[in-house]
């Protein structure tokens, strides 16, 4: 008997890209860009370095593209290795009721089976299409539970949306896809020790990993390795033993086609975390209006849930990624520097006296009207009192770059322009863009590949640090 999971997967299989409205291929190249950006600019801190280091040294064999290098390599390390990049900065896009970055997961998959296959770039679309169509149902199937249980969702959804996109773009069948996901079931990880304070480098690797599994289960499932039909909302399912008391199997065939995931996906304007953006929006649109110095910002007041005041109210963070995670650090970055510019997060810059000083000018309470607001918004009230008396107030429910304000396609590309920036030739950063726009008609991949492999600039970065906030 059919279960909700294998409606849905028949019907990403019976998708066709001819089919598909122009609109929707738009979004996803627009997904691929910023992914790839995110990827570029993951690719030069230590992580992705060590990663993409690992991989060269193999050397294997295969077409697919590697971030930061001109060799190709196999597609199931390409994706390892862009993956873990991609989700490298809090730079990914999120789905924000399933708890997950969909694109670090589903856009490294799906490039690198497509680029292995030589698929078109239509074909290549409608893979991530429909991988972030299946990581965000899964998410939502989940629940809540076993995030707070402590599994990284990421982590658990992300081989089986891998999966669904690698298959997809190689082509596999219905049954060789049902098997390729009953495997990848089976490599559903990630846990949430990094928050700990010791927490190292791992929570990167876990879009990596996630990547690089779903790829292998379609090479095994191309190959007659098969895996069970109901790994997913069967006995013993993905479901049943990650899942906790507040799953939702009918979350994963709901009102199939009436929308996509990929409209709705929440593209980061800011380098931080989720929960600060309506912060960062609020601030950056009151300093543009009122041209605010930090010399003139006496307090600032960030009236917010109370999720945001106990995971991101670090004063004092030490580490680029504690500094993500905090209101304050992040509201100075917002006045004294630009909200937008994730080189602000870096190590080298984490005590600029500019930005701290407004950090610590930055107080936070729980507005009981904004806190009831979450988890559907992540919403906040700012108030600025200035030195020369004023008090300016912005208030934000939803933040530049969510599907309520969503970014366009030029947005996106002066975003891919900062990240790449670092890493890639002007000149190649332009071919990439044009690429990436023309993929919804592309009859091969290579120049899109080409573009992506040449104009490497040498990577470089900051230094490992400690990782010490709780992340979603």
């Amino acid at each position: 008997m059919a279960t909700a999971s294998t409606r849905l997967v028949e019907y990403l299989v019976g998708l066709k890209e001819n089919e598909i409205a122009p609109a929707l291929l738009q979004h996803a190249s627009m997904a691929v860009l910023d992914n790839v950006g995110c990827g570029l600019y993951g690719s030069r801190q230590p992580w992705g370095r060590i990663v993409r280091e690992f991989v060269l040294a193999e050397h294997g064999q295969g077409r697919a593209t590697l971030y930061g290098s001109a060799q190709p390599v196999s597609p199931a390390r390409a994706a390892l290795a862009n993956g873990t990049a991609t989700h490298g900065f809090e730079l990914d896009d999120i789905v924000q009721g399933a708890l997950t970055h969909p694109g670090a997961v589903v856009v490294s998959a799906a490039l690198a089976a497509a680029e292995e296959n030589r698929a078109p770039g239509p074909r290549l679309l409608l893979g991530i299409i429909a991988g972030y169509e299946m990581m965000a149902r899964l998410g939502r199937a989940l629940g809540a539970e076993h995030n707070t249980n402590g599994f990284h969702t990421t982590g658990v959804a992300g081989p089986i949306a891998s999966a669904v996109a690698a298959g997809i773009v190689s082509d596999l069948n219905l049954e060789q896809l049902l098997a390729a996901i009953g495997i990848s079931c089976s490599t559903a990880a990630g846990i949430k020790a990094f928050t700990q304070g010791t927490g190292g480098m791992v929570k990167r690797m876990h879009a990596g990993h996630a990547a690089e599994a779903g790829v292998v289960a379609c090479e095994l499932a191309k190959r007659g390795f098969t895996g069970p039909r109901e790994g997913i909302d069967g006995r013993f399912g993905l479901l049943e033993v990650i899942g906790g008391s507040d799953t939702l199997p009918a979350a994963l065939d709901k009102d199939l086609g009436k929308s996509f995931a990929i409209t709705q996906i929440w593209v980061k304007a800011y380098p931080c975390c989720g929960l600060i953006h309506s912060t960062a929006h609020g601030l950056e649109s009151l300093k543009a209006e009122h041209r605010l110095s930090p010399a003139q910002v006496e307090q600032i007041r960030i009236c917010t849930g109370q999720r945001a005041l106990a995971q991101n109210g670090d004063p004092d963070p030490r580490e680029p990624m504690a500094a993500q995670y905090s209101l304050q650090y992040s509201a100075g970055v917002a006045i004294a520097k630009d909200a937008r510019d994730p080189e602000a997060y870096a190590q080298e810059n984490l005590f600029d006296p500019s930005v701290r000083q407004v950090a610590a000018r930055t107080h936070l309470e729980v507005d009981e009207a904004m806190n009831a607001l979450f988890p559907a918004h992540f919403a906040a009230r700012i108030v600025v009192k200035t030195t020369d008396g004023r008090t300016l107030e912005r208030t934000v429910i939803d933040p530049k770059g969510t599907p309520a304000d969503p970014l366009g396609f030029d947005e996106v590309a002066a975003k891919f322009e900062r990240l790449a920036a670092p890493v890639k030739e002007p000149q190649a950063i332009e071919r990439v863009k044009t690429a990436a726009r023309e993929l919804v008609s592309a009859p091969a991949l290579e120049p899109f590949s080409r573009s992506l492999r040449e104009g490497n600039l040498l990577p470089s970065g900051p230094a490992p640090a400690r990782q010490t906030a709780e992340y979603a």
